[in-house]
Parts: structure tokens; C-alpha cells; sequence
């Protein structure tokens, strides 16, 4: 074997390159030699050199391969499995898993047939670090795909996870197989163009995430996907299916109690299920329910503007539009001045007067336009500062307080109370008659 070995150093030193550990071994005989020691062998007692390198290989594998893999890994160093292999080929490699110090690690063989056809080269290489490197790139791949699905705002599935799903359902529907029962139910947020355009895109997204806490938090077994601007869809399954009208009528009994209060999402939606034989497809599914969904969303509406009506004729002199249009022209001027803060202005002549929206949300106003506003917010003083605040305003109009500012202490919707810094003024009209009767409301940046 000594000129056999001589003979294999010009291609040890090749191969040592790419590989921990080397073994020359006669295929028929058994016997080896170590060319490059592997440590990681050695240390579960492969010897250097042998008699019989399957047994003493085998016996290796045993006190060292991870119980998961060791039938993969004593076919692979199987004599006889070996002999048959290297009658049609030249070249054999397996992988599993070794446990060294308590460590899992990952290995690869490599056997390369000589030109005698007597002997093998048995390679052996610790591809850990590969392995790992692999891993990640995997884990960074279905990461990519997985956010390639996801909506960034909301962190829901958006409109390429639902086109997926929508192919899936589809596909299912027309094998002609039995389907299992789905329901779509579509979801549209009110007013949301409005609330961009008067408060901003950041509160407007803040409305987004609401309605999307919303609708998982009432159809919690089922897939919900953003797939427009102001749009979500959710696919009904299992028990949400089952419970799909007591949901569909718990979330709009949610947008309602959200409507009155103006403490969250204003919602509408619309449900519709899936009939076998009827439904070609999930579109059609999908129109039903974009429908139902159009209905909810004009009774919404229709029902503000009833409530709106209704307290317009409480009012025995309504403010003509004229004096409206010039109370928001007022309005607009203060708010470039405001700096963030809260803003009131009221017409005296008509008790009306407009409330920033923010303000409204926060406090759980009923609108940014009221009647009667100074008896409304009084109700949310705190009562061991009513009387102050009261004094406070007074003074103002006697020209005793100015523009100073006055503090006290106002309740939140969340029933929480924070301290106000109002600045109030008065405009008069030519006669020297109070006319406008307004204020910018800071809340206290310490109490945050």
C-alpha cells in the first residue's frame, strides 16, 4: 500500500484544500490510511489507519451521528451499498449531522472512486459556517417574501397575498372539487380622504391601523387584507364562518358606539358567501359583498345627516351659510397661528362655532360644528376648576384677562384629564357688541 500511497500525496494535496479530512481505502480489503486527520473524527475515535475503515467508521457514526440521521449515514459507509454504488458511478457524497460538544454540526462526505477501481478517496469537510450562511440567506429570502406580502402601514396581508389567495380559492372552485365554505366580507373606512385633507396623512394612517386593529380583533380566524387605500377584505373560514352574522353584526355595532362616541374607525361593511354551483368564481363572491358593503356605508352617512338635521332644528336661528362660510375663513386665519394647539371660534350673533378636529377626536366631541358649544364643553372641566375657568373667561370679556393664559384641567375620551393652557379673545363688531369669541387650547407637554 506504501507505493499506492506515494502515489495518492499529488492528489491529497489537492483535494486537503477543499476538504478537513482525507482517507485512502481499499474498496475490497478495508484497510485505510489518514492522509489529512480530521479532528472532529478523531475525537469520536476514528483511528489514522485500520483493517476494516466501513466497521471502524460505522462504529464512529454510532457514538457520533445525530440519532435523526444515523440509518442515512451507516447506508452511506455500507461496504456492500458502496461496492454496487461505484459499479455505475465515481463519485458518491452524503450529508447529515454530528454532535460534538454538545454542539450539532453539520458534515459532508465525499468518496471518489481511483482509476484502479480497487481504492476510494473518502473526504470529509465540517460545512457548519456553509450551512449556516445557507440558513440565513433562506431565512433572508422568505423574509423578503414574506414582507413582499405584507401591507407596511398596517402589518397585515395586502393586495399581492390576497391575489394569491383569491388564485388559490379559485383554483379549488374550478377542479370541481368540494369546496370549503368561505365568506368575503369588505370593509371600507369613512371619511378618510377628508381626514388627509383637513388633518394630515399621519392621522390618517393612525385611522388605518385603527380600523386594521379593528377588523382582526373581530374576525380573529380569518385572513384580513389591505387592498386599496381605505379598503380591507376578509376572507371567512372556519369559525368565523360559522359565526359570520353575529360577528359582521358585532363589528358594525363597534363602528356604531365609534360613530357617537368619535372615539375610533368609522368602518362600513358588507358580507356575502360563497353558493356552491352558483359562484364561478371568488369575484363574484367579492361584487356581493363590495355592494353590501356600498349599502352600509350610504346608511352610515344618511344617518349623520338625519342626526345632523335634526339638531339643526332644534336651533330656532340657524346660522346662514354666508356667516358659516366667513366663522371657517376666521378659522383657517387662526390656524396658521395656532402652532399645533387646539383651536375654538364661536359666533356669538348665532352661538356656533367650530372646534378643531383633533380636539374633537381626543375629547369625544359629537362634531367639529356645534351649537350651544360653551354649556357641551363645560361638561368636560373638571369640576374643582369650573369655577375658576368660569371666572377666567369672564374676565376676558370685561378686558381683564386679554390674551393671557389660563389653565385648568379638561377630561379626555379615555376618561384620563389633562391640564389646558387656553389664550382667549374676543372680536367686536362696530358697535362694540361681542361678534366672534374664540381661544387656542395647549395641552400641557409635561403630563406626556
Amino acid at each position: 500500500m506504501r507505493k499506492d500511497q506515494e502515489a495518492f500525496k499529488q492528489v491529497a494535496t489537492t483535494l486537503a484544500t477543499h476538504f478537513d479530512g482525507l482517507y485512502y481505502v481499499d474498496i475490497e480489503t478495508g484497510s485505510y490510511v489518514e492522509f489529512v486527520p480530521i479532528s472532529l473524527l478523531k475525537e469520536q475515535g476514528l483511528p489514522a489507519s485500520g483493517k476494516d475503515f466501513f466497521k471502524d467508521a460505522a462504529d464512529c457514526a454510532r457514538n457520533c451521528v445525530h440519532p435523526e440521521d444515523l440509518e442515512q449515514a451507516l447506508s452511506f459507509l455500507n461496504k456492500g451499498n458502496m461496492i454496487s454504488y461505484f459499479k455505475e458511478n465515481d463519485t458518491h457524497a452524503a450529508q447529515y449531522r454530528i454532535i460534538s460538544g454538545g454542539e450539532i454540526i453539520h458534515l459532508r462526505h465525499v468518496e471518489f472512486l481511483s482509476d484502479d477501481k480497487k481504492h476510494i478517496v473518502f473526504c470529509c469537510r465540517n460545512i457548519e459556517a456553509e450551512y449556516r450562511l445557507q440558513e440565513e440567506q433562506r431565512r433572508n429570502l422568505a423574509s423578503a417574501e414574506l414582507l413582499a406580502r405584507l401591507d407596511d402601514l398596517t402589518g397585515i396581508r395586502n393586495k399581492n397575498a390576497f391575489k394569491e389567495h383569491v388564485k388559490m380559492i379559485d383554483k379549488s372552485i374550478k377542479s370541481g372539487n368540494a369546496v370549503s365554505p368561505f365568506g368575503v366580507v369588505m370593509c371600507d373606512v369613512n371619511d378618510l380622504k377628508r381626514m388627509n385633507d383637513t388633518r394630515g396623512h399621519s392621522y390618517g394612517d393612525e385611522v388605518l391601523q385603527g380600523a386594521s386593529r379593528m377588523i382582526c380583533e373581530v374576525f380573529k380566524h380569518s385572513p384580513v387584507f389591505r387592498i386599496g387605500g381605505d379598503e380591507f377584505v376578509v376572507v371567512l373560514s372556519g369559525s368565523d364562518y360559522k359565526q359570520r352574522e353575529k360577528l359582521v353584526k358585532s363589528f358594525k355595532l363597534m363602528t356604531e358606539a365609534n360613530r357617537v362616541s368619535r372615539s375610533g374607525p368609522i368602518v362600513a361593511c358588507g358580507m356575502a358567501i360563497y353558493h356552491e354551483g352558483r359562484d364561478e368564481n371568488f369575484n363574484s363572491v367579492f361584487k356581493r359583498a363590495d355592494q353590501k358593503m356600498y349599502k352600509n356605508k350610504s346608511k352610515i352617512k344618511s344617518t349623520k345627516m338625519i342626526e345632523d338635521v335634526k339638531k339643526l332644528k332644534s336651533i330656532k336661528t340657524p346660522i346662514p351659510e354666508e356667516r358659516k362660510r366667513l366663522l371657517d375663513a376666521f378659522f383657517g386665519a387662526l390656524c396658521t397661528v395656532a402652532d399645533g394647539g387646539y383651536i375654538f371660534l364661536n359666533d356669538m350673533r348665532y352661538d356656533f362655532s367650530r372646534w378643531s378636529i383633533t380636539l374633537v377626536n381626543d375629547f369625544g366631541l359629537e362634531s367639529e360644528y356645534m351649537y350651544h358649544a360653551d354649556s357641551i364643553w363645560s361638561k368636560f372641566i373638571h369640576p374643582d376648576d369650573a369655577e375658576a375657568c368660569k371666572k377666567a373667561t369672564e374676565g376676558i370679556f370685561a378686558e381683564e384677562g386679554g390674551f393671557e393664559a389660563f389653565y385648568y384641567r379638561a377630561r379626555k375620551a379615555d376618561g384620563s384629564y389633562v391640564i389646558l393652557s387656553t389664550r382667549g379673545f374676543v372680536l367686536y363688531d362696530s358697535k362694540g357688541k361681542p361678534e366672534y369669541f374664540g381661544g387656542i387650547i395647549v395641552p400641557d407637554k409635561s403630563e406626556d
